[in-house]
Formats: structure tokens, sequence, C-alpha cells
């Protein structure tokens, strides 16, 4: 029964001098966002085979998959598009039973082309979706989607109705990859407020919870009945987001 964990570390490096991955052994995938590396830390990893997307903008972004079963094959782009991605956004590795993806979407809150950079990458992302659900029905989406879905998914969500986020164009992304099968793994099992993955650091919002929840675990619908149980682990710290965890009986 493969366990999966999604976390933004907000900085890799600084997560491992804090001690703070002591929970991960649980797990047999974890994708990691946001780790901000200038060069590939070891392949063998806190006991596991990692994989390492990335950015050419120096300590920026980047993505990182730490596995313990090994997968086929491994790629850090969207190979149905001809994306080009040069902020180590993208890691796709192919099982044997499913296709993984550790996505960290673009934030679009500094300015107008930001704004379009992440739509546009969304739109690949979709392209890419549709493609490869043509020839792999059992599909894995883990990552931050810098996007709060429903007014649920958010404390304030009249005050952000104008943020990037919680933008129409934004929300509407999200249910276009829901309406090509995709189930929301945290929300398939909870309607219950109040739960976020990031809150903003500097306002001690994470003492109010007063949070969104941005950071995802999708799956695809063939996968829906070997879906056991999704968490949200708020409870463990190191960064400004928390980790999201799912269990399949694959």
């Amino acid at each position: 029964m493969p366990k999966i964990a999604t976390w933004n570390v907000n900085g890799l490096r600084a997560v491992l001098a804090k001690d703070a991955l002591t929970w991960i052994h649980d797990f047999d995938i974890i994708g990691l966002q946001e780790s901000k590396l200038s060069f590939n830390l070891e392949d063998n990893l806190l006991g596991y085979q990692a994989y390492y997307s990335l950015a050419q903008k120096k300590g920026y972004s980047g993505v990182v998959v730490l596995t313990k079963q090994l997968p086929r094959e491994i790629e850090n782009c969207f190979s149905t598009t001809n994306y080009k991605d040069n902020e180590g956004r993208i890691l796709k590795l192919n099982y044997e039973n499913f296709l993984l993806y550790n996505i960290y979407f673009p934030n679009g809150k500094k300015d107008s082309l930001r704004l379009a950079f992440k739509l546009d990458f969304y739109r690949h992302f979709l392209e890419e979706m549709q493609n490869v659900l043509k020839n792999q029905q059992k599909v894995i989406v883990m990552g931050d989607f810098n996007t709060a879905h429903q007014p649920i998914d958010l404390a304030r969500p009249k005050e952000n109705e104008s943020v990037s986020g919680f933008l129409p164009q934004e929300r509407q992304l999200i249910d276009e990859i829901i309406k090509l099968g995709f189930i929301d793994c945290f929300r398939h099992f909870t309607s219950e407020p109040n739960w976020y993955t990031w809150w903003h650091l500097r306002t001690g919002a994470r003492k109010r919870n007063s949070g969104w929840r941005i950071d995802y675990l999708m799956v695809s619908q063939a996968l829906t009945s070997q879906l056991e149980n999704s968490t949200i682990h708020n409870n463990i710290l190191g960064s400004d987001h928390c980790p999201v965890s799912i269990s399949l009986t694959i």
C-alpha cells in the first residue's frame, strides 16, 4: 500500500538543517517543492533515491522526489506539449503501476506578467494531462498549485477575491483539471472547513489558522477505488506550508 506525501519546503537545505524531515519515513514517495537548490544533493538522501529538477535562476523554485520504489523513467518536462521548463517546476516519474507528477505551479501575485506565466503553465499542464490520459489511466499529481479552489479553501475568501491565488480564472483551471476526471483527494474524504496548507509567515497567520489550501494530491478517476485516505499534516512545522498525504491500495 504506497503512501505518498507532498510538501512545499520553502528551502530544502533549511528544513534539513532544522531536522524537519524525520516524519517522511512512513512514506514511500515524497514530492518536495520550492527546494531552492542550485545543485543536486546526494542521490541517496535520507534513505531514499532522490531525483531533482533545478531552476536556472540560483536559489529559486525547484522540485525534488524522494522514492523507495525506483521509477522506470524520469523526465523534467511536459513531454507531450514541448513545454520548456527553465524554473525547475516539473518532475514526471513513470512507475510500473502509475504515472506521477510532482509540480510547483507558479505564483501569480508579483505582477500581470507572472500571472500570465502562471495561466500559461496551467494550460500546458492541462494539455499534458489530456494527452497522457489517452494512454495511461492511472495518474497522480501532487504539488503546490498556488490556487485555492473554493471559498472553503481559504480563511478570508471575500477579502481575497481580487488576489492571485483565488482569481476566477485561476479557480476555473482547477475546475478544468477535475473535469478531466481528477479527484481532489482531500476533498474526496472531507467537506470540513478550516483545513489549510499555507499560512503567511510574517503575520502570525498559522497561530490563528488564517490560511489557504493550495497544496494538493490529485488522482485520476481510475485510481479512485484504490484511494484509502488523505490527510493534511498541519502539525508538521519547518515551512510556511504543511504536508498533504494519501494512501493507495495499488
